[in-house]
C-alpha cells in the first residue's frame, strides 16, 4: 500500500509540475525575447533623437553606446552605414523602416530593431539596433534549467511528503492486519489500537466490537458446554448405575430384556452426549479419533438397533458388507452416530427398503445409506444447520453428521438424489 500511495502522489505532483512548468517555460522564453527587443528599441529611439539632421552634409552623427554585446548604426536613405556599427548596407529590416514605422525582426542570427529618423515630415535615415539571438537563447536555456531544478526539488519534496503520508496511512492498516492474523491464530484478546485517521479508526472499532461479540458468543458456548457436561453426564451415569443394579438383581425373564435394552439405549445416549460436547470445543474438528471398534461389531449393532423400528413401519432394512473384513477397526462412536443420523433420516424422509452397504476402497471405507425415495427440491444447503427436508425436524441431524465426519478426517455427501443415497467416507489405516 505504501508504494501505491507514493506512486499516486508522485504522479499527481508530476502532472501538476508539467501543467505549470510548460506554460511557464514558454512564458519565460517569450518574455526574454520581448525584453531584449524592447531594450534594442529603446536604444534605437534614443539614438534617433540624437541624430543631427545635417549628418548627410558631413556633420558627424553622435550615437549613444550600443546595447551590451550588440550594435547600433545609422543608415542614410541610400542604405549606407554612416555611423556606428552594423552591416555596410542596410538589411531588410532597416530597409522596411524607411517606410516610416519601427520594425522588429531577425536578420542573420541577430535580433534587429530599426526605427526611422524623421525630419521635416520625411525620413532622413534609419537607426538599426541589433544583438546576437544566441545570447538570448542562452539566457532562455539558463532560465529553463533553473525551472527544471525547481521542478525536481518540488518532486523530491512531494516524494518525501508522500512517503511520510504513506507511512501514516499504512501503519494503522498494517497494525490491523497483524491483529487479524493474531485472531486467525486463536488470540481473541487481540485488539486494534486507535490511530489518527478517522476512517481507519472506524474500521478498527468495528473490528474490536466484532471480536468482543465473538468472544462473548464463544464464552457462552463454552459455558453451555460445561453446563451441559455437568447436567447431562451426572444423571446419565446415575441412570446407568441404576439400570445395571436392577439388571443384576432382577431375575424376571420378561423384565431383563427390557432393562438390558434400556441400559444399551442409555449408553448410546451417553456416547452421543460425549460426541456433541466434543464437537462444541474449538479444537474438536482437527482432532482425529482413534479406531477403537471392529467394523463387524458396528454393523451388527446398527442392524440390531434399526431392524425393529423399520419393521414396525412396514419397511425392510438390509445391512451388507461387500468383501470387507469384519475386523477392520473404525472409530466406533462417531461412525455409529453418523449412521444413526442417516438411518433415522431415511426412516423419516425416505420410503421403501433401506440399505446400509459398506464398500472397501483400500485406504477408506464407504458407507452407503440408500432408500427408495428421492431428494426433492434443491440439494444446496442440505447439510446446513437449520435446513430440514419437508419441514420436519430442526435441521440439525445432517449438519451434525457432517461435523462428525470432518472430525474423522472423512467426508459425508449426497451421492444420489433418486434413489436417495448418502455416502460416508472414513479413512482407515491397515497394519502391514
Amino acid at each position: 500500500m505504501r508504494q501505491r500511495v507514493v506512486r499516486v502522489a508522485v504522479v499527481a505532483a508530476l502532472v501538476a509540475v508539467v501543467l505549470l512548468a510548460v506554460p511557464l517555460a514558454l512564458a519565460i522564453r517569450s518574455a526574454l525575447y520581448a525584453g531584449q527587443r524592447d531594450t534594442l528599441e529603446r536604444a534605437a529611439l534614443a539614438a534617433a533623437v540624437r541624430v543631427n539632421p545635417d549628418y548627410a552634409t558631413g556633420d558627424p552623427a553622435e550615437l549613444p553606446a550600443p546595447p551590451a554585446g550588440g550594435h547600433l548604426g545609422l543608415y542614410d536613405p541610400r542604405g549606407r552605414l554612416r555611423a556606428g556599427g552594423g552591416p555596410a548596407t542596410a538589411d531588410a529590416p532597416a530597409g522596411r523602416a524607411f517606410a516610416g514605422g519601427a520594425v522588429r525582426a531577425r536578420s542573420g542570427g541577430d535580433l534587429v530593431v530599426a526605427v526611422p529618423v524623421p525630419h521635416a515630415e520625411r525620413v532622413i535615415g534609419v537607426v538599426r539596433a541589433s544583438s546576437p539571438a544566441v545570447a538570448v537563447r542562452d539566457r532562455v536555456l539558463l532560465a529553463w534549467a533553473a525551472l527544471v531544478g525547481v521542478a525536481m526539488v518540488a518532486l523530491a519534496v512531494a516524494v518525501l511528503v508522500a512517503r511520510r503520508q504513506a507511512r501514516a496511512l499504512a501503519a494503522p492498516l498494517e497494525d490491523l492486519s497483524r491483529h487479524c492474523r493474531a485472531v486467525t491464530g486463536g488470540d481473541l484478546g487481540a485488539r486494534a489500537a486507535p490511530s489518527s485517521i478517522t476512517e481507519i479508526d472506524q474500521v478498527a472499532r468495528t473490528h474490536n466490537e466484532m471480536l468482543h461479540s465473538l468472544s462473548e458468543l464463544l464464552r457462552h458456548e463454552r459455558d453451555f458446554a460445561g453446563n451441559a457436561s455437568h447436567q447431562l453426564r451426572t444423571p446419565l451415569t446415575g441412570l446407568q448405575l441404576t439400570l445395571e443394579a436392577g439388571l443384576a438383581q432382577d431375575d424376571d425373564a420378561r423384565l431383563r430384556p427390557v432393562l438390558a435394552e434400556a441400559l444399551a439405549a442409555t449408553r448410546r445416549l451417553h456416547h452421543t452426549v460425549e460426541e456433541v460436547l466434543r464437537l462444541s470445543t474449538p479444537r474438536a474438528l482437527p482432532r482425529t479419533r482413534a479406531a477403537d471398534r471392529p467394523l463387524g461389531q458396528v454393523l451388527r449393532a446398527a442392524e440390531g438397533r434399526w431392524h425393529g423400528p423399520f419393521a414396525q413401519a412396514g419397511r425392510r432394512f438390509e445391512c451388507l458388507a461387500r468383501d470387507v473384513p469384519d475386523d477392520i477397526p473404525v472409530a466406533g462412536g462417531p461412525v455409529t452416530e453418523i449412521l444413526d443420523i442417516l438411518l433415522d433420516n431415511a426412516r423419516v424422509h425416505g420410503r421403501g427398503t433401506v440399505r446400509l452397504v459398506v464398500r472397501d476402497l483400500d485406504d477408506a471405507l464407504a458407507f452407503d445409506v440408500t432408500d427408495e425415495g428421492r431428494v426433492r427440491g434443491s440439494v444446496e444447503g442440505l447439510f446446513d444447520r437449520g435446513h430440514s427436508g419437508g419441514g420436519q425436524g430442526a435441521g440439525i441431524g445432517l449438519a451434525l453428521a457432517r461435523d462428525l465426519a470432518d472430525s474423522l478426517s472423512g467426508r459425508l455427501s449426497l451421492t444420489g438424489a433418486a434413489p436417495a443415497t448418502f455416502t460416508l467416507l472414513v479413512p482407515v489405516h491397515r497394519e502391514d
